[in-house]
């Protein structure tokens, strides 16, 4: 795996195994490219809809995606992936867009349980370490602890919806730094509307 000073280059690509319900891994999915809807994803769409409008609202997707300790994912991150879904930016996704996040989230949840390495439902310090690292990020421990910290203060745990959104967001700004790092050194100068610029349009 390969490393640049200052930031990683997480790895992208390659063909996920395939699982009836739990599709993906690696160190971080991909946009699934979609196909044809299966039986079994209508079915959760339809269940998913409470209204039978034929589109999914981030509360629906709320009510329906539950983490380990049976909390509903955060409005965070129902949104994130609304939004990542939503190609006609209507705030809503439609069965096409929901089977994609549907693999999408299996993707991630085929992730979370690589690296949380106890079974506990949670991510904790140290495996949050060994989890950014295979992805190509060489964090300090301090940094690592801040993330913990900011999803959790009072045990510094980090549950699957968490992880989903703190992953997306490093990935979006470490996109947005490796542009900027012209040198490839690790290092930018930015301007104070670039820096805002960056920090709004990353931020989630």
């Amino acid at each position: 795996m390969a490393y640049n000073p200052g930031y990683g280059q997480p790895q992208y690509g390659g063909q996920p195994p395939t699982g009836q319900l739990e599709m993906g891994h690696g160190p971080y999915p991909n946009v699934p490219v979609g196909g044809g809807v299966s039986p079994q994803v209508q079915q959760w769409f339809r269940a998913v809809d409470k209204d039978q409008s034929g589109f999914i609202t981030a509360p629906e997707l709320k009510g329906a995606l539950v983490n380990a300790q049976g909390q509903s994912f955060s409005d965070t991150a129902c949104n994130l992936m609304i939004g990542m879904f939503d190609k006609d930016r209507t705030g809503t996704i439609n069965v096409e867009e929901f089977d994609k996040l549907y693999t999408y989230v299996n993707q991630w949840l085929t992730v979370f349980k690589t690296y949380d390495l106890d079974q506990s439902g949670h991510i904790e310090e140290h495996e949050l370490t060994k989890a950014l690292s295979q992805m190509g990020f060489r964090f300090t421990p301090e940094f690592i602890s801040f993330l913990t910290k900011r999803s959790d203060p009072k045990d510094g745990r980090v549950s699957v919806d968490q992880f989903i959104v703190l992953c997306v967001q490093i990935q979006r700004f470490t996109e947005a730094f490796r542009v900027r790092d012209t040198q490839q050194n690790g290092t930018v100068t930015i301007g104070f509307e670039d820096f805002l610029n960056v920090a709004l349009s990353c931020s989630i």
